[in-house]
This record gives structure tokens, sequence and C-alpha cells, in this order.
């Protein structure tokens, strides 16, 4: 794994909640730190999800989400979600992510998450939006790609 290849950043905790009798991070969780994490990405990118579907009637959709576990992550341990642009298509985003602990070489989950952009009244994928595209490319990695 190339920490490169994952600009976003961001660091949490594994609360109780979230974990099994074991102590252990119940699975379900990792797509949860997934989501939070793009959600930081989108903040730190001065990106207002909200305003700009109100405006454009679009949305994203997810088409395709995955997980690979690697080692489990227990209670009170902290870790870092991470995340990357690994393609931008004519109306699709991929994103490459990662969960690791102490530091990138200490992996505990990788993942991937496809969303199309849509209309949402039309039920349509849409062309994503150049300024879209503008906002996503300093968050893609080093070997992502673009058509």
């Amino acid at each position: 794994m190339d920490a490169a290849d994952y600009p976003i950043r961001w660091p949490s905790r594994v609360r109780y909640a979230e974990c099994d009798p074991q102590g252990v991070a119940f699975n379900a969780h990792y797509l949860s730190w997934f989501d939070c994490t793009l959600n930081e990405a989108f903040r730190d990118s001065g990106i207002d999800w909200v305003a700009q579907m109100r405006e454009s009637g679009c949305d994203v959709q997810l088409v395709k989400s995955l997980v690979e576990y690697r080692r489990p992550l227990r209670f009170d341990e902290p870790f870092v979600g991470a995340a990357g642009v690994a393609r931008l298509g004519r109306s699709s985003i991929q994103w490459r992510l990662a969960l690791w602990g102490e530091s990138p070489a200490d992996l505990r989950a990788t993942g991937e998450i496809v969303w199309v952009y849509a209309d949402l009244a039309a039920g349509r994928a849409q062309a994503l939006p150049d300024w879209l595209r503008e906002q996503l490319r300093p968050l893609a990695g080093a070997g992502a790609g673009e058509t």
C-alpha cells in the first residue's frame, strides 16, 4: 500500500458501541468509517454537498462497496480512515479506501466505493459537472485515472 494514494485522512477511535462482545469492531462499521472519511473529504474540500444537491437536483448513488478485512480493530484503539479518488469516470467516482492503526504499515482494511452522479427526478446518471471534477482532482492519489 502506498500512503500517497490516500491524500484524505480522518483520525478516529473505535467506540464501545461499535464492538461485538469480544471487544472487536463489528464488520459493518468499517463501511460507516469509510463513509465518515469521505464526508471529511468533502468538508475539507469546501464542497457543500447538501447545497449542491438542492441546486442541481443531483446526488451520488452507491453502486459498489467492497471491504477487505486484514486485521481487526478493537475497542478504544485509534485508527485512521484514509481515502483517495481512484478514478473519475464520465458519471462515476471510484474511491480507494483504507483503515490503518498506528501507521499506514499497520493496515487493517482496504476498500472500494463507487458512486454514480445521478439526476434524482429522472433517475438517470448524469455527467460529473466540471466544478466537481476540479474539486476532486486534488483528492486523487498518484495512481488515479480519469475518463
